[in-house]
């Protein structure tokens, strides 16, 4: 089964390419994507436990994405949160994980990001 990203970002080129990124992964599908935090705490309100992956960029052209962690987090029936982002510097990466991102990736480290996306996905599929 895949896991069902929601995608957080402002660019849309970017949203996108990370579209046609977890095509081409296989083990995922994008179910939704929001430019704004605004947006993306709509989606989140009324998509509860609908979402086993969000990907979350910090600068937005409304609002902050660190405010979408808090949002994705209040979901008890949420999943994973990783940060993908040009501004993940180490006090920022830290700050992340203090509100609960599971991993934070600067943009410029897409290799690392693709890793940990196909191991999350090896991991959940590959069932108890």
């Amino acid at each position: 089964m895949d896991l069902r990203v929601f995608l957080v970002e402002d660019l849309e080129r970017m949203r996108g390419l990370m579209t046609d990124l977890f095509g081409s992964l296989g083990g995922f599908r994008v179910v939704a994507t929001a430019g704004t935090e605004a947006e993306a705490g709509l989606w989140l309100q009324d998509n509860a436990g609908q979402w086993d992956l969000a990907v979350v960029d910090l600068v937005l052209e409304q609002g902050a994405g660190m405010n979408v962690i808090r949002n994705c987090r209040n979901d008890p029936s949420g999943g994973r949160i990783v940060v993908f982002s040009s501004y993940a510097s180490p006090g920022v990466r830290q700050h992340c994980i203090e509100l609960g991102a599971d991993a934070v990736f600067e943009k410029s480290d897409t290799a690392g990001f693709i890793a940990w996306c196909d191991a999350l996905a090896s991991r959940e599929n590959s069932g108890p």
